[in-house]
């Protein structure tokens, strides 16, 4: 019996109301390991990351390298506002404001990357997008208001499963009316044919401006959760081994697949947790992996396509729908 899809969209809005409610009663009634529950949360900042990175590297065919950066604009902004601006009684209920604010300051930095990408693609972009990468770095390492390189601290611990799962749920939603909508199709003619594209009507600039400002924005939601999770960052945290770690779960789920991308982040996650007893050696597995799927399987697991409750509905040619 087919589903219609009024019924589709009822069972999607009563899974996810379902699934909030188990972030929020399973960790507080102690049902869950504060170990497992500290994984899940990972395994969540990362599915936003990697889900909005996807949206420029496998929407819209670019390639950008520095996406730790926008994560660490958002991860300080939202910090400076918890610690030094607002009260600390209101953080409680001011936090998802202070998530936001985090992300519009990580977008704000994306019009750096946004603009030069006019003009440049592939490696240049990438060579940009490093750059930028770099520069974020560097300037929090010698900013001593915020610490330096020893860090910035004092954050309340705000963030929890119930946010993460809820900041999941809501970049889904988003990219997913974003990528099947007429943007959508603009930033995927992009990726197959700029010169084309702008010859039929599609208006590149513009786009990929907002495409960038997305991006920036979701990545900087990732960091104020990081931050109000760790209740610590530095400069380190976000580093280029940052954004590789970012790349590797963005190919390993697949190129231009919200699926794919939430696959990649969770399989991942994990990964570094069972390899936790190596040290320091688990970090070689993030670039060598990135290096092997490059050659063996460049299209990762759901490159270009989607499970069907997450793909677009029926009159609607485009990536095909997985059962």
């Amino acid at each position: 019996m087919a589903i219609s899809d009024k019924q589709k969209k009822l069972i999607i809005c009563l899974g996810a109301a379902l699934l909030l409610a188990l972030a929020w009663l399973l960790p507080g009634a102690g049902l869950l390991n504060p170990y497992l529950v500290q994984i899940l949360m990972y395994a969540g900042i990362n599915m936003i990351l990697t889900l909005s990175l996807n949206l420029v590297n496998g929407y819209m065919g670019e390639f950008s390298v520095g996406h730790a950066g926008f994560m660490g604009i958002g991860a300080y902004a939202a910090s400076i506002l918890t610690v030094w601006v607002l009260p600390r009684s209101w953080a409680l209920w001011t936090f998802p404001a202070v998530l936001v604010a985090g992300g519009l300051a990580a977008a704000v930095a994306g019009l750096v990357v946004a603009f030069p990408s006019f003009r440049t693609r592939g490696d240049y972009l990438a060579i940009v997008t490093l750059a930028f990468n770099m520069i974020v770095k560097s300037v929090l390492e010698n900013l001593e208001i915020l610490g330096g390189p020893r860090g910035f601290l004092g954050m309340p611990r705000l963030t929890n499963l119930f946010w993460v799962v809820a900041w999941v749920l809501i970049t889904v939603l988003v990219l997913r009316r974003l990528v099947y909508s007429n943007f959508g199709r603009g930033i995927t003619a992009i990726r197959e044919d700029e010169v084309a594209a702008n010859l039929t009507g599609v208006d590149t600039r513009r786009l990929k401006l907002y495409a960038f400002l997305i991006s920036a924005f979701f990545a900087g939601v990732a960091g104020g959760l990081f931050a109000h999770l760790l209740q610590f960052i530095n400069p380190r945290s976000f580093s280029i081994l940052k954004s590789t770690d970012m790349l590797v779960m963005v190919y390993l789920g697949g190129v231009s697949s919200l699926t794919g991308s939430l696959l990649g982040a969770a399989i991942f996650t994990l990964l570094m947790e069972i390899l936790r007893p190596l040290g320091l050696w688990r970090w070689v597995v993030g670039p060598l992996l990135l290096v092997l799927l490059m050659i063996f399987r460049p299209q990762g697991i759901m490159g270009f396509r989607e499970w069907k409750w997450l793909g677009q509905g029926p009159g609607v040619r485009g990536q095909d729908a997985m059962p």
